[in-house]
This record gives C-alpha cells, sequence and structure tokens, in this order.
C-alpha cells in the first residue's frame, strides 16, 4: 500500500465518522424539535396497527434510525406501555421510514445543486450560526438539523472522493461479479457490515457511494440491501437480552418480518435476474438504490400487514411462558425497574413521561403509607406498624432507581424546558421521600403510644382528624398537579397548605393550653405535638412539589 493509498482511506475512514456524526447531529435536532410530538404520536397507538405503521414511519424519519426505533419499541414492550399487537406495526413502519435516509444520501445524483460540493459547507456555516448565536431555542435547533444534514454531506462527499480514483480498478469489479453470482454470500455480506456498525442506514450510505463511482452492478446491489435489512435486526436483538418475554418477541418479531420479507424478495428477484442477465450485471446508481430499498420496504409491509396476527403467534410459541403458563408476578420495586427501561432513552421527551408517571406511582404508595401510619395511630395495630417501616423500604429502593434513571435522562440531549423538568422531578423524588420519612416517623409515634398504653382525648383525637384529612388532600393535590402538570391542583394543594400552617399552630396552642390545665397528661401531648409536626412537614414538600409544577407550566 502506497502512502497515498493510506491517505485515501484515512479520507474514507474520516468520511465515514463524519457521515454517522451528522447523522448523529441531524437526526438529534429534529428529535429535539418533535419530541413532544413524538410523545403524543404514541398515545394515538391503540389496537389500529395502520394508523402504527403511520406512527412508526414517521418517527424514524425523524430520528433517521430504524434500529433506534426498534429498540425504543422493545423497551415500550419491556415497560408494558405498548402490546405486541401495537409494536409490530410500528415496527413495519420503522422499515419504510428508514428509507428516507438513502433518499437523502441520493440527492447529489439529482443535479449540481444538489451536490455536497457546492452547498454542505454553506448549510453548515449557517447552522453553525444559528447555533452560536441564535437567542431562541427553537433556532438553535434548527442550526442543530441544518449542521447535521451539511456534515452529513460533507462525509459523504470525503468518502466519494476516497473511492473514486479506484472506479476501474479490477478489485471493486472481481467482488462485486462474485457477489452477484453469489447470492447469499451478497446476502450475509450486508447483514455482517449491518450488524458490525448496527445501522442500515449508514451500510446503505456506504453502498450508495460506491454506487456513485459507477463500481456496484444491480444483483449484487439488491442481495447486499436484503442482507442489510436482516443486519439491522440484531441491534434489537441485543437490546431484549435480559429484558422480559415480550420484549425479546418484540426483537424476533423484527427479524422474523424482515427475514421472511428478505427471502421472498430475494427469490423473486433471482429468478428476475436470471432472464434479465444484461440488467443483473449492469451498474446501480445511488437514486437507483433508493428507488429498490422504498419499493421492497413498502411491498413487505404491504404483504406481511394481513399476518400481523400470525407474527405474534409465532413468536408466543418461540418464547413460551413459565411452565405454569402463568407470568410470576414482580413486587412493586421490580415493576418500577422493567417500567424504567433504559431503551426508552431512545426519545427523551418518552423517558421524562415515563419517570414522572413512576414518581406518581412512588408518590401513591407513599400517600397511602401515610395513610396506614396514622391508622396505626388511631387503632394502635401492631401489625400496620410493621407495614409501614416494610414498605418504607421500598420507597428508598424506588428512590434509587428513579435517580438512576434520571441521571441517565438528564445526559441526554435535552430542550431548556425539558432540563428545567429533569431538575424539578429530582428535588420532587427528594419531597417524597421525605413525606415517606415522616410517615415513618409517625409510625415511630404509634408504636410508642401502643407500647405505652398512651391514650388522646376525644378532642385530641377528633384535632389530629382534621389535621390528617387537609394534609392528605395537599398531598394529594400536589400528585394530581405533578401527573396531569395541572395548575390548578397545584394551587389547591398551596391553598391546603397554607390551612395546614394555621391550623397546626392553632391545634399545638389549643393542646398546651389543655396541658396546663392537667387534661392531658404529658406523655400523651409529646407525641401528639410531633405527629402534628409530622404533618405539617408532610403538607410542606408537597406544597414544594405544587411549586415545582407551577414553575414549569
Amino acid at each position: 500500500m502506497t502512502f497515498d493509498d493510506l491517505g485515501l482511506l484515512f479520507k474514507f475512514i474520516g468520511g465515514l465518522g463524519l457521515f454517522l456524526y451528522g447523522m448523529h447531529i441531524m437526526a438529534d435536532g429534529l428529535q429535539k424539535s418533535a419530541g413532544d410530538r413524538v410523545k403524543s404520536w404514541m398515545g394515538f397507538l391503540t389496537k389500529n396497527r395502520f394508523v402504527a405503521v403511520l406512527i412508526g414511519a414517521a418517527i424514524t424519519a425523524i430520528i433517521q434510525s430504524s434500529s433506534a426505533t426498534t429498540v425504543m419499541v422493545v423497551g415500550f414492550v419491556n415497560a408494558g406501555l405498548l402490546t405486541l399487537t401495537q409494536a409490530v406495526g410500528v415496527i413495519m413502519g420503522a422499515n419504510i421510514g428508514t428509507t428516507i435516509t438513502a433518499w437523502i444520501v441520493s440527492l447529489s445524483e439529482w443535479g449540481s445543486i444538489f451536490s455536497p460540493d457546492f452547498f454542505a459547507p454553506l448549510i453548515v456555516g449557517i447552522g453553525a450560526f444559528f447555533i452560536l448565536f441564535g437567542e431562541q431555542e427553537k433556532k438553535k435547533k434548527t442550526g442543530e438539523i441544518m449542521t447535521g444534514f451539511g456534515i452529513l454531506f460533507i462525509g459523504l462527499s470525503f468518502m466519494s472522493g476516497a473511492v473514486k480514483p479506484y472506479r476501474d480498478a479490477e478489485i471493486f469489479a472481481d467482488v462485486f461479479r462474485v457477489l452477484g453470482k453469489n447470492p447469499l454470500l451478497a446476502v450475509i455480506a450486508g447483514a455482517v457490515v449491518t450488524a458490525v456498525i448496527q445501522s442500515s442506514s449508514a451500510s446503505v450510505g456506504i453502498l450508495q457511494t460506491l454506487a456513485m463511482n459507477g463500481v456496484v452492478n444491480w444483483q449484487s446491489a439488491v442481495f447486499i440491501m436484503l442482507g442489510q435489512n436482516i443486519g439491522t435486526c440484531v441491534t434489537a436483538i441485543i437490546s431484549s437480552t435480559g429484558a422480559g418475554k415480550n420484549a425479546k418477541r418484540a426483537s424476533m418479531i423484527h427479524l422474523l418480518f424482515n427475514l421472511i420479507g428478505s427471502i421472498w424478495f430475494g427469490i423473486i428477484m433471482f429468478l428476475f435476474f436470471q432472464s434479465q442477465r444484461e440488467m443483473a450485471v449492469s451498474t446501480i446508481s445511488s437514486v437507483e438504490i433508493s428507488v429498490f430499498h422504498t419499493i421492497f420496504n413498502i411491498a413487505n409491509t404491504f404483504i406481511m400487514f394481513p399476518f400481523a396476527n400470525g407474527l405474534v403467534r409465532i413468536t408466543e410459541l418461540m418464547i413460551s411462558e413459565d411452565k405454569t403458563g402463568k407470568v410470576v408476578e414482580d413486587d412493586m420495586v421490580e415493576q418500577m425497574k422493567r417500567k424504567l427501561d433504559y431503551r426508552i432513552l431512545n426519545n427523551p421527551a418518552l423517558a421524562i413521561e415515563a419517570a414522572v408517571g413512576e414518581i406518581v406511582c412512588m408518590g401513591i404508595l407513599t400517600r397511602d403509607n401515610f395513610k396506614r401510619a396514622v391508622a396505626a395511630v388511631r387503632d394502635k395495630d401492631k401489625e400496620q406498624i410493621r407495614q409501614v417501616f416494610r414498605i418504607e423500604e421500598n420507597i428508598n429502593q424506588m428512590v434509587t432507581i428513579l435517580t438512576a434513571f434520571l441521571v441517565e435522562v438528564d445526559n441526554l440531549s435535552l430542550t431548556e424546558a425539558q432540563h428545567l423538568m429533569i431538575r424539578n422531578l429530582f428535588y420532587t423524588i427528594s419531597d417524597v421521600e421525605r413525606i415517606g420519612d415522616h410517615s415513618e416517623n409517625i409510625a415511630e409515634l404509634a408504636n410508642t403510644k401502643r407500647k405505652d398504653k398512651i391514650e388522646f382525648s376525644d378532642k385530641g383525637e377528633k384535632d389530629m382528624e382534621r389535621m390528617y384529612d387537609i394534609t392528605l388532600h395537599t398531598f394529594e393535590a400536589a400528585l394530581e398537579a405533578r401527573e396531569l402538570r395541572s395548575i390548578e391542583a397545584a394551587r389547591r394543594a398551596s391553598r391546603a397548605e397554607e390551612k395546614v400552617d394555621k391550623l397546626e399552630k392553632d391545634l399545638r396552642d389549643k393542646h398546651i393550653q389543655r396541658l396546663s390545665k392537667g387534661k392531658c397528661v404529658p406523655e400523651s401531648g409529646i407525641i401528639f405535638l410531633d405527629i402534628l409536626s409530622n404533618m405539617e412537614r408532610i403538607a410542606d414538600h408537597a406544597d414544594n412539589i405544587a411549586e415545582y409544577v407551577m414553575a414549569e407550566v
């Protein structure tokens, strides 16, 4: 290998790196711009599989990766956010959406004005200007999209320039001649390359770069593309490792869909090329690769669409349930681990939504523990006290899981509004944990009251119930505000918290008066006042949660 050859190799590798990096930046900017829309689209995924196909295609067109979409779907299925029936439609749509990348790459063959050398540097310059000097977040997102788009084409230009000196080299002709004569070998080559770089869009882009220099024939290109369709399934299969049964089935549906499609289309194309030998050995252009890629994926979806339920049943037979025929029910902590599936980090908006849902679930569990602790004070129930302590351990584990998940989300590419929300969710977790701690304190006071056989006066019992009712209302309104991002609920929580503060002061004064008049014993007074103090602190933390919501909306 000469020094010039080594330089061209470096240029090709650098071009591939720029191409992949440009795709990443462009997809990142698109995802930021459409993140909330993607989240709302997922809400339309009912039993209408046709809608699921359209949404799968749209999401993939935005994030520029069918692999990423499928991994996301595996995560949603594992988290219980999607059923297998819904997932199969999204997976089919993802294969259609991924064809957009091929069309972007083939733009350079549409005329000189679309040539990367002509407009890519200008787009990068404008995009960088928006990123550096744009004050509005919308302009910065636009800048990211433009910069990624331009870098993608510069990388493509580098790759094409590195290959151009070898367009007449015998090695290329020999390789593609061999692949053309051995369809199975071409399929394997396409699958292996795609599996290694874990991106069918990138591997198709490499093939198009070679086609731009006239070194790829029709027959080899077709079978390599069919192999690329199979190779892209590897990412989802790897992603499903360690996931639940349904997540594994979702990745298997992806593999079966692409494998069956590649087999039937491969047979048709093999027979076609046998009768059209002249076309089989003729060179294919980048645009023609885009056309074939699109026709194949749309046709495969159209043909396989009626058999979607069959694919679900096949995967259920391949990956069976436990021997008992029932799925073992997880405890609350395990359910949270499953729902906060790290695969959904591919879409920050949906990851944040999942985190909010689990924080609210933890809040509801904490609320119920507060109820249990107050009931233990009232009933002197030893079993309820023990249960409060046990559930508090679960709440602490949930805090650890949620915090770790939010750290991952916070490291994603987020908008300023999303960063604010993540920060407030961290605070919310802390406040819910403190409410759990105060509930545990109340349970400990209940235990002391039970062991020492301490009784409250009838007036004291009624006062405690009044305090409890308003405190509970404050916490429930705060959880509603967090779940629905409701200003009205947040204001209700704040108004209730003010009542709690006033009531706590009034009840404390009244109780001290009862103590001074000898109507209560000192031991009961200490426990009573400590319970009021813990309730007041619970209302304060609930009000904090409401204030975070008001700061966001």
